[in-house]
């Protein structure tokens, strides 16, 4: 490991994370005269909402508002970017902060210019995480379409094969660099904004829903990928086990969440992401059947309000008030549901092609704790300390939040690490 040293002014500010409230931290603090450093452990930029169809409020495409955001940091010059890059050590204190900041080989360097003559040579494939496993990727690959830097990334489980050699070689630009190494640098910096985001929770720890034995059983995240055009199927919504229409689908609400053996809050955005996707289902699929299992029904403020009653409005959409008990499958992949009705006290089982588990919110935070002297939650959200000044954590990182709300938070945090240079 190489370390490279970079002598910073503690004017500047360091943002942890590249997703929606990282990237508009970032761009808050920047466009009014601050030098910020953008850190991201992904080798892309975008986080959670790059990997959706549509979000609210707007039910816009990932590229409505990431694309101007992609824009607006390529055109700041006060903006450096880190991609596959992990914060390692955090010292100091408020104003005069020390970060070490490990970055970890990409193997192909700044002359990519995205011909993807590299994936065509290459012949092993690995799991594409970007579709959380639903399809193999190239050894060689782009993560996704719009993806930012706009360069290819090469997986470390081909360095060493033949498959390697083949990208070099396919290489006319001579961007494949297969001798680079995991290097450190370090940056001295004001006040940093944790914006570390969100993992989906981990819907084989819920053993009576049925994730990871049935195939026929997904999560919300996953279904939000078979539903993007450039997900693994193209935006087509199928029925994994065998790529056929589903005729029915349930939605399992709270699938882990408010349970005190797992999540025990709220994850605040899942019941509206369950009835967006029951509107991406009908779109497709103008029979099918639509069965929803929730404990309550969370749609906050005016908007998602006039949204759940248009939803509910279709006679093809069921809503069954009941904590579902138990999800099996019989021998043609089809799932069962079955609950207890809260309101008749009836137990009820429902028949369906296949079902989503709408698993909740888990901060990044609760999985891997960050690197420096920070205040968590039980559930391992960061507790501003705003008193002590100096690091902020935001959206996803600070609490449950959806994209308005998170851009929001971001903009105040952006404003509290300022303030920390400004009292300095």
């Amino acid at each position: 490991m190489t370390t490279d040293t970079a002598a910073r002014a503690s004017g500047s500010i360091l943002v942890v994370g590249g997703g929606i409230s990282g990237l508009t931290t970032t761009l808050e603090a920047a466009e009014v005269g601050y030098e910020v450093f953008l850190v991201e452990k992904n080798p892309y930029l975008g986080g959670r909402v790059s990997q959706l169809n549509q979000y609210f409020p707007k039910l816009c495409p990932p590229t409505c508002g990431l694309e101007i955001n992609f824009r607006r940091i390529k055109d700041n010059p006060g903006i450096k970017t880190f991609t596959l890059a992990e914060v390692v050590k955090v010292s100091g204190g408020p104003g005069d902060y020390d970060v070490e900041i490990k970055l970890n080989p990409r193997y192909v360097n700044e002359n990519c210019t995205c011909c993807g003559e590299c994936e065509k040579a290459c012949q092993i494939e690995v799991d594409n995480d970007f579709n959380f496993g639903m399809d193999k990727t190239k050894g060689a690959f782009l993560p996704h379409e719009m993806a930012m830097p706009a360069r290819y990334v090469i997986s470390p489980k081909i360095i060493g094969t033949e498959d390697a050699k083949r990208c070099l070689e396919a290489c006319k630009y001579d961007a494949v660099d297969l001798e680079m190494e995991p290097r450190t640098i370090n940056l001295k910096v004001g006040a940093i904004v944790w914006a570390t985001g969100w993992e989906p929770y981990d819907a084989t720890k819920i053993d009576n829903l049925g994730f990871g034995q049935y195939d026929n059983i997904i999560t919300n995240m996953m279904l939000e990928r078979l539903a993007a055009p450039n997900g693994p199927t193209k935006g087509q919504i199928v029925r994994p086990s065998d790529n056929t229409a589903p005729e029915s689908v349930a939605f399992v609400q709270c699938a882990g969440s408010r349970d005190e053996n797992h999540l025990p809050y709220c994850s605040y955005i899942c019941c509206m992401a369950s009835l967006k996707h029951a509107c991406y289902i009908r779109e497709q699929y103008p029979d099918a059947k639509i069965y929803i299992f929730y404990i309550d029904l969370r749609a906050p403020g005016d908007r998602y309000e006039k949204f759940y009653k248009k939803v509910k409005e279709d006679e093809n959409v069921f809503f069954i008030k009941g904590k579902v008990a138990e999800v099996s499958a019989d021998a043609s992949g089809d799932i069962t549901v079955t609950a207890e009705n809260a309101v008749t006290g009836e137990k009820v089982s429902q028949t369906v092609n296949m079902a989503v588990l709408a698993t909740g919110m888990q901060p990044s935070a609760a999985l891997n704790k960050l690197p420096a002297d920070l205040k968590y939650t039980d559930d391992g959200f960061v507790i501003n300390d705003y008193a002590a000044g100096g690091m902020f954590a935001c959206g996803c990182a600070a609490q449950p939040a959806d994209v308005v709300s998170s851009n929001q938070n971001a903009t105040g945090m952006a404003l509290k690490a300022i303030q920390t240079l400004v009292k300095r």
